[in-house]
């Protein structure tokens, strides 16, 4: 770990840029995905990508705000490749409709980015979920497991590794003391906001953990994502 602006072994620190760290990058051969695209993180990472020629996707609950987005952008960097598409992270619905229309596209798929960080008072997901785990968590996942085999054909077809990338934040750390949940996703009783939302992001890193050691295995997923769930422990891991 590197502190304040001493720089790690990639040769940048928690101050660099996002344009610092992509100086010199052409992505014009690629396409990303960048979810929650209209606010945050989620703007500057569809700049950055844009300015570096990326074609970007923004899937983004709020269409209007995504396409006053899009207009910013565009007017700081006029050959900027952005598309807007509608995409709720707490609906699995909504999510479903998304990567059906995203596959309809015919779009390849390089570059993945989960961009989700919502905190909330107790709430519930249109599926009856509670919200921050529905929205930071199994929804990214479930958008993964959706667009992976384009991710995989993307690759085969253009040679081109390409990454998934799950936004996370040291609010890992400050979650329950069991950890996560999995008894107690739905219990208002005991409910705290930034454990709720500690524990979404706890369960995202395992998520990319486990997504990672799958992809490495002769670069090849043979066991589909998607199982037989039976309870939340096999949905986390997904290790039936």
């Amino acid at each position: 770990m590197w502190f304040f602006g001493s720089k790690g072994p990639s040769g940048f620190s928690s101050s660099s840029t996002a344009e610092e760290v992509t100086q010199g990058i052409d992505g014009s051969a690629l396409t990303a995905i960048v979810t929650g695209a209209s606010s945050g993180i989620g703007v500057e990472t569809t700049r950055v990508l844009a300015l570096r020629g990326v074609l970007v996707v923004m899937a983004v609950r709020n269409v209007d705000a995504g396409r006053n987005v899009k207009e910013a952008i565009l007017k700081e960097i006029p050959g900027a490749k952005i598309d807007v598409m509608e995409l709720d992270l707490s609906s699995m619905a909504s999510i479903r409709k998304f990567a059906s229309q995203y596959q309809s596209s015919n779009l390849p798929l390089n570059l993945l980015i989960n961009n989700a960080g919502v905190v909330t008072p107790f709430m519930l997901s249109h599926d009856g979920i509670e919200l921050q785990f529905a929205t930071n968590y199994l929804g990214p996942f479930l958008l993964t497991d959706l667009l992976l085999e384009t991710m995989k054909k993307t690759a085969r077809e253009s040679n081109i590794e390409g990454r998934i990338v799950n936004v996370s934040s040291i609010g890992h750390r400050f979650t329950y003391s069991e950890g996560i949940r999995f008894d107690k996703f739905n219990d208002e009783s005991g409910y705290s906001s930034w454990y709720a939302y500690g524990q979404s992001k706890l369960a995202t890193i395992l998520h990319a953990k486990e997504l990672s050691r799958r992809l490495k295995v002769r670069n090849t997923v043979k066991t589909p994502l998607t199982c037989q769930v039976r309870d939340l422990r096999n949905l986390l891991f997904c290790c039936t």
